[in-house]
């Protein structure tokens, strides 16, 4: 009897632990828990009766701490989010950057239930000056460019932490969190980079002005040169993106029919097509989009039926556009932390 093939993670850090969802074999609109990806900065917290409650402090007028059993008793709302880490890709920039040599797997997408972050600030009472929202995670290390042991923390202008949709999650995909993507509680932020969606949620601190912290204005941002900072631009939307889950890169296959598969996403508005091409981009066709109404951030998956009649070797690439008329590019915009890369997708395969 032959025993049943799972897909795994693929490893790119131990310590701190980084792995890759094994996306090319995920067709679900919801990753299961065990298969998300996992970026860390720093190894996992030590998590004790504390790190039930959260403190909110800063420019409210009342500040306060709320328990976990708080949360749960406040109004829930749940949303199909795609978390995708800003480095996903980096293995294709060239020239090289160095960083977490992720392909295509750091991205994930679920169901996730929580409090609208807007709800509980509203509690607090915002006063008038704020500006900004930090986020503080209860993991922390010795930061590289950073002489001393530090939190991880992140902020969000006032207006999008403000947004309905952006929050505070305690489920996902209907049960707890667990504990290596959160637990108990972590910021969800769609159409951001999964930077900005902090785990292990312990401090929000609003604040008057821009926050400058490491993970702030040194890493996630954009720098487009080698060797200065002319230019630099923080990491924030989503870029338009695709990737072809099936076939494998470099498969061998026989003549006949085989069905692409795919998705695509994008922070801006919603996808509106995804073209492939056969011939190395001198023509494309439209593939067939699975729209999502009820679930608007998320990603679309994708499929084409291609007739394979003829040996040989071929690129198939795909490229998707959103709403905002973003599409992918044939060169993706090379930055030397390596970022946001969204070129046109593209695997090869061998027909005999």
């Amino acid at each position: 009897m032959m025993r049943k093939v799972k897909p795994y993670l693929t490893t790119r850090k131990l310590h701190p632990e980084n792995q890759e969802s094994p996306i090319h074999f995920l067709r679900s609109l919801s990753t299961p828990a065990n298969y998300f990806y996992r970026r860390n900065h720093f190894s996992y917290p030590e998590l004790s009766q504390s790190s039930l409650w959260i403190q909110i402090g800063g420019l409210v007028s009342s500040p306060t701490f709320l328990h976990f059993d708080d949360l749960l008793a406040m109004p829930a709302k749940s949303l199909v989010v795609p978390l995708e880490c800003a480095g996903n890709k980096r293995a294709h920039f060239s020239p090289k950057v160095h960083g977490e040599q992720w392909e295509e797997g750091a991205i994930s997408q679920g169901k996730w239930t929580g409090v609208p972050l807007r709800y509980i600030l509203d509690r607090a009472g915002v006063l008038q000056n704020a500006k900004e929202v930090v986020f503080e995670g209860a993991d922390f290390g010795k930061k590289e460019d950073v002489d001393k042991v530090i939190p991880f923390k992140r902020s969000l202008p006032l207006e999008k932490a403000m947004h309905p949709d952006t929050l505070i999650a305690y489920k996902y995909n209907d049960q707890p969190l667990s504990f290596k993507h959160g637990y108990p509680f972590r910021l969800i932020v769609p159409n951001w980079y999964a930077m900005a969606s902090v785990k292990w949620l312990r401090k929000i601190k609003v604040i008057p002005g821009a926050f400058e912290g490491p993970f702030q204005t040194n890493d996630y941002v954009f720098y487009p040169r080698k060797k200065d900072d002319i230019g630099k631009k923080p990491v924030t939307l989503l870029n338009v993106n695709s990737a072809i889950q099936q076939p494998l890169d470099y498969s061998i296959l026989d003549t006949g029919t085989y069905k692409i598969k795919g998705i695509a996403w994008t922070g801006e508005g919603n996808i509106t097509s995804i073209q492939l091409s056969f011939d190395n981009g001198e023509t494309w066709v439209n593939a067939n989009a699975e729209q999502n109404a009820d679930s608007p951030y998320s990603w679309v998956n994708w499929s084409y039926d291609w007739k394979a009649d003829k040996k040989g070797e071929y690129t198939i690439q795909s490229k998707a556009t959103d709403s905002a008329g973003r599409t992918q590019p044939l060169k993706a915009y090379w930055n030397r932390k390596g970022y946001g890369y969204n070129a046109v997708s593209k695997i090869h395969v061998k027909i005999e």
